[in-house]
């Protein structure tokens, strides 16, 4: 790794820390009351999901950019010229060291052994991209995943400020974070490894080594059923949210059409 990237690594590390312990607490009170009157443990985990908040917007939009407009990276996604994506990369290993401090330090209330799998699975696979500069197209490729994440943080915060699961604004949020969690981690699956396949005997992919290939595939897949898991966690989510509303409006409609209120209503008016 060279020093640009451990620089970004341990500078990520600290700010986003800094934005966990300071940052946060100073915008959130400023943003809403309900983020004072939360108990310790929801404080922690607030202000933890603000930080992966602002780290997922970070990287998945210039993860968009490379996308676009990184023609070296697209031509050769194996071998091509990695600067960007390593930086992006650098920003999101610093993110993943930091928050797997966190979970161990705060594990009887934020931990997650999910979590835990997907942070190493991560670090394993990016340490091949940073130290040897391999798959930047592909890398770049699994952090798009991260726009889903503002999505799921924003459920969260919903519900500790306790909305109602009826309440427009949480009904929108959940539907909007099923579907760009399809589109982003399940919905690209297939094209995502049709291109991993493409690679499979070819020159480029064996100057890899099996090092990194293992690394490579095996981490993919881990990341792929975890993905899978969430994705049929919150559609079932989703859909509760949606019976929910839709129950609760009909029942409106039935309470609003009673013969007991236009009754109600006819004798408002006899005068």
């Amino acid at each position: 790794m060279e020093m640009r990237e451990l620089t970004v690594v341990a500078g990520s590390f600290v700010g986003f820390q800094l934005l966990f312990s300071v940052a946060s607490p100073l915008l959130s009170s400023a943003i809403t009351p309900g983020y004072g009157r939360l108990p310790p443990t929801k404080l922690t985990e607030w202000n933890s999901r603000l930080v992966s908040t602002v780290h997922a917007l970070i990287v998945g939009i210039f993860c968009l950019y490379i996308l676009w407009f990184d023609d070296a990276v697209n031509a050769d996604p194996v071998w091509g010229e990695p600067s960007l994506v390593k930086l992006n990369v650098a920003i999101t290993c610093g993110y993943l060291l930091y928050d797997l401090v966190l979970l161990a330090c705060n594990w009887s209330t934020m931990g997650d052994s999910f979590f835990v799998c997907h942070h190493l699975a991560a670090l394993y696979a990016y340490g091949y991209v940073l130290t040897r500069g391999v798959l930047p197209y592909f890398a770049n490729f699994r952090l798009i995943s991260e726009l889903s994440t503002p999505f799921v943080n924003q459920r969260w915060f919903f519900e500790a400020l306790k909305y109602s699961r009826s309440d427009r604004m949480v009904v929108l949020n959940g539907v909007a974070m099923a579907v760009v969690f399809f589109l982003v981690r399940i919905a690209v699956m297939p094209s995502y490894w049709a291109s991993v396949f493409a690679t499979f005997g070819t020159p480029a992919f064996e100057r890899l080594g099996l090092g990194a290939q293992v690394a490579w595939i095996t981490s993919c897949i881990a990341l792929d059923v975890l993905n899978t898991i969430w994705m049929y966690k919150i559609t079932r989510g989703c859909y509760k949210v949606l019976t929910r509303a839709g129950e609760r409006k009909a029942k409106d409609g039935r309470e609003a059409l009673s013969p007991s209120d236009k009754k109600n209503h006819v004798n408002n008016h006899t005068d």
